[in-house]
């Protein structure tokens, strides 16, 4: 995997990226987001904002920059709930007029072993979720977005988030948190799925697509080659499970302990969460039983 360590545009500067796409880069570095989260201007005329990004002033300053003369933001697309991609998108629409297009709330498209994890009493955790985050529009999957020079197609994705969509227009796909080039994408429940992050990624390789432009890091030149990657990776974090099971039942931590041996104590709990989310793949593919209620604590045995 390349780390794409040489990424590092200027903070808030409008950058061309061909086909009518800039890119402004949000002023939020982190271990979670990179060099910051990446917004997206689609178009010469009508302009269609995409994952404005957190509510930042300075960011809103700079994408309202960004619009020339005879432009207009004429629709804010967002393509998941969490913080550092969703909060500015009110206050954007407050100042242009435009919509806010999503697939829905922070919690549309949870699927129903997440819900189980909700009730059971797993929180949030990971980025953060913009629980507030209401879209004036709500997309169906699939449905196609029309203004004057240039369409975009919706396709709901979940996996990192239930309500994660990519967003494909001339050529390119703005994949969001899905698939990025510097890092593989964060699965954890209760607001991962990967039983749904697999299948998005399935479902992004049968769309054509010449280029990918990812919520953090550069843009995937390869981007066929980049989901394979992704997908191998995912398979051979289920093969060290599935031989660690081999063993004997056990728990997401005590195998998490077991396999991430040289991981640091604080990162342990993440760790964990992505062991449960295999687990609970797993069990929905029918390769593990799960012997409790589902639960964070929850043994599962080979089958």
């Amino acid at each position: 995997m390349t780390p794409q360590t040489e990424f590092n545009p200027p903070v808030g500067q409008p950058e061309d990226l061909g086909r009518g796409i800039r890119r402004i880069l949000a002023p939020n570095p982190s271990a979670m987001t990179f060099r910051g989260t990446n917004t997206y201007l689609l178009g010469e005329t009508d302009l269609a904002v995409i994952d404005p990004g957190p509510d930042d002033p300075a960011h809103l300053d700079a994408i309202l920059r960004a619009v020339g003369p005879g432009q207009r933001i004429s629709h804010i697309f967002v393509t998941h709930a969490h913080l550092d991609h969703a909060p500015l998108a009110r206050a954007l629409a407050h100042r242009t007029g435009a919509p806010v297009l999503a697939y829905g709330t922070a919690r549309a498209g949870r699927s129903a072993a997440m819900q189980q994890l909700t009730a059971a009493g797993l929180g949030d955790h990971g980025e953060g979720v913009d629980l507030a985050f209401q879209p004036d529009h709500c997309l169906q999957d699939g449905e196609t977005v029309h203004a004057q020079g240039w369409s975009l197609t919706a396709h709901w994705t979940p996996g990192h988030l239930g309500n994660h969509m990519c967003f494909a227009a001339r050529g390119a796909i703005f994949t969001g948190d899905l698939v990025m080039g510097w890092a593989s994408s964060l699965v954890s429940p209760p607001d991962g799925d990967l039983s749904d992050f697999m299948a998005s990624c399935a479902k992004l390789r049968a769309l054509p697509a010449e280029v990918y432009h990812s919520g953090h890091g550069a843009p995937i030149e390869a981007p066929l080659a980049r989901l394979d990657w992704l997908i191998a990776h995912r398979r051979s974090r289920e093969a060290a499970i599935l031989e660690h099971l081999a063993h004997g039942p056990a728990d997401a931590e005590t195998l998490a302990r077991q396999i991430y041996t040289d991981t640091p104590p604080a990162l342990l709990p993440a760790a964990t969460r992505n062991v449960l989310a295999h687990l609970i793949d797993l069990h929905g593919k029918s390769m593990a039983l799960r012997l409790d209620d589902l639960s964070p604590q929850a043994r599962f045995r080979l089958l």
